[in-house]
């Protein structure tokens, strides 16, 4: 048996994003010992690539905001499959999140007046999202590392994950490898929490970074837990589609938030003709409103007028673009035209630092002179491991999730800016009830036998003498996920998407890597392999069944919604026989919350 190292914590955190380190310094704080594992080095997480704002009514801009409100547009745009009390309990505590990481030293932007400057997107009925420019996943990521090293949390760097362990039913810890070295571990742990971000990397075009290969989610589902909502793939409307090379890298909804225009090759402004009507209202009417609505914004002031139509709901923008692409009023790489250049240069350069250098160093374009040149690109997953609202465990005693890994807070469709406050909010109740739950606990004992057989297969792929390279089936599985399980999906393409999945899963169990186990990514990406296929089967399961349109999940052989399918989530189980996928009801929501809803009168917005 090769040799295995053996580390011993109260709480093992597996992932270095804003979930994963917050749910840490909540672990640390309680006096639990902690440790931090992360795919690549601290720092790096993609946390750090989330832009335009953290989502959180402190209503310093619009006084008018308030956690009902939040809450109201969290389930409005979730199409109201989301689970209320993780929406409840979100919209009520992300203003305290976010005071407290300016507490740790976070560098918000700012009002006249000294407060956290707010900007509006997509959905969210006030402005509502405190910024740093657009780089805040970047300033959350370097605030919650500096409270991290106050607590002393011990970090595992460059580490993966491949399995978790059970003591009698409950988790016992965690098997793992050291990326550089290839040096096998076996963590034991009372507790786990995942926070290992979303899927992205099944995809050919994302947003995503590397690690988002969906360990999380399918270390969950082998160890037992239920997964949930995995047909909901948010597709991004604003991701660079030029040069090939950048393809897919996200461009902050902050550019829309700050005014920007979406227009097509012939110059006109479509939005308005996808507003759903049932929200039409909330929408400016025309140019003039729009143009009243950005200036108000521009100075600071409050306004009767309406927010402009870009600003719609991501998915509604998503298909916008892709539909006036297909009929060929696309710019000239297949996407539109966002413009953002008819605003004062300086502005431009101070509120959107980021997406001003990544233009012109990418791509040649100047954003304050030319329009950027957009297109969707997959960028979130709203399901993932069904968690108990108020402590975020998983359905495995000890198991808990927190941030894009975890599911129940968005429903159909994620607001932006709402998966930032959502891993502060989550990320801190999972730490603190992983925490509770190990403490005065024994670890559990993990049989010797499971180790060496996790061991085996793990190095299997360096052993073998045949076989095929790894990234083809990486290609091949981006493939059938574009083509069969995209933007919009029918019937006959999901069931060919799910035969070719069962072959690339045959096809991923006999791959090769070639060399040995030092700086092999080759040997990696044979591992990732399966857990992209994992939740791309439950993807496509999930899709398969939910026979309506709703939020990101767009059939165009069902094109309206089925009041019976908002009634219930589909969910992911292991079973003997594979993968089994059934409906689960969703929990009623409480009489005074549905109140919320019955407005007296048409409700202003700003």
């Amino acid at each position: 048996m090769a040799t295995v190292e053996t580390r011993d914590h109260d709480v093992l955190v597996i992932g270095a994003g804003g979930a994963g380190l917050r749910a840490a310094i909540e672990a640390a704080a309680k006096g639990c010992s902690v440790g931090l594992i992360t795919k690549s080095l601290l720092g790096k997480a993609h946390t750090v690539m989330a832009e335009g704002g953290v989502a959180a009514a402190l209503a310093h801009v619009d006084p008018q905001d308030g956690w009902e409100t939040h809450f109201k547009d969290t389930m409005k745009g979730g199409s109201f499959l989301n689970h209320w009390r993780m929406a409840q309990l979100h919209a009520q505590e992300a203003p305290e999140r976010v005071v407290e990481l300016e507490r740790w030293g976070a560098l918000f932007d700012r009002t006249a007046d000294g407060r956290i400057l707010q900007r509006a997107f997509g959905g969210h009925t006030w402005k509502r999202l405190a910024h740093v420019g657009d780089r805040t996943g970047l300033e959350m990521i370097r605030t919650l590392q500096d409270q991290g090293v106050v607590q002393g949390l011990d970090v595992h760097m460059e580490v993966t994950v491949t399995r978790l362990f059970k003591d009698g039913g409950r988790i016992a810890g965690a098997f793992a490898y050291r990326r550089v070295s290839g040096e096998l571990i076996v963590f034991r742990a009372k507790a786990v929490v995942i926070a290992t971000g979303g899927i992205g990397k099944a995809y050919r075009i994302t947003s995503n970074s590397w690690e988002y290969t969906g360990d999380g989610q399918a270390l969950a589902y082998e160890t037992g837990a239920e997964l949930i909502d995995m047909e909901f793939v948010q597709f991004h409307p604003t991701g660079m589609v030029w040069p090939p090379g950048v393809m897919g890298i996200l461009v902050t909804e902050g550019v829309r938030g700050e005014g920007g225009i979406l227009r097509n090759a012939r110059g006109e402004r479509f939005m308005w003709k996808y507003l759903p009507e049932a929200r039409r209202h909330e929408y400016a009417e025309d140019e003039d409103e729009a143009r009243r609505w950005v200036e108000a914004a521009v100075e600071g002031r409050q306004t009767q007028d309406r927010r402009p139509p870009e600003l719609s709901t991501r998915d509604n923008v998503a298909r916008a673009i892709y539909t006036e692409v297909r009929e060929g009023r696309g710019s000239p790489h297949g996407g539109a035209f966002l413009d953002i250049s008819y605003m004062p240069a300086d502005r431009v350069i101070r509120k959107l630092p980021s997406m001003y250098h990544q233009f012109l160093e990418l791509a040649d374009v100047d954003i304050t002179k030319q329009p950027m040149e957009v297109g969707p690109t997959t960028h979130y997953v709203m399901g993932g491991v069904r968690v108990e609202p108020d402590t975020a465990a998983a359905t495995v005693p000890g198991l808990y999730a927190a941030g894009e890994a975890a599911a129940g807070l968005h429903g159909a469709n994620r607001l932006g800016g709402n998966s930032l406050s959502d891993l502060l909010v989550f990320g801190r109740r999972a730490g603190a009830a992983a925490a509770e739950y190990a403490t005065g606990m024994r670890h559990g004992q993990i049989d010797p036998a499971e180790i060496e057989a996790e061991a085996r297969d793990l190095l299997a792929p360096l052993e073998r003498t045949s076989g095929e390279n790894p990234y083809e089936v990486h290609r091949a599985l981006q493939d059938v996920m574009d083509r069969h399980v995209g933007i919009f999906r029918v019937h006959e393409d999901l069931e060919k998407g799910l035969g070719e999945l069962a072959a690339l899963a045959k096809r991923a169990a006999a791959v090769r890597a070639e060399g040995g186990r030092v700086y092999n990514p080759g040997w990696h990406l044979a591992r990732d392999l399966r857990n992209m296929i994992t939740v791309s089967e439950a993807v496509t399961r999930a899709a398969l069944l939910r026979k309506e349109s709703r939020g990101a999940h767009s059939r165009l052989d069902f094109t309206g919604m089925d009041p019976a399918l908002g009634k219930v989530n589909f969910c992911a189980r292991r079973t003997d026989a594979g993968m089994t996928v059934e409906p689960t009801p969703l929990p009623e929501m409480p009489s005074q919350l549905k109140a919320l809803f019955v407005e007296p009168a048409k409700e202003k917005v700003g």
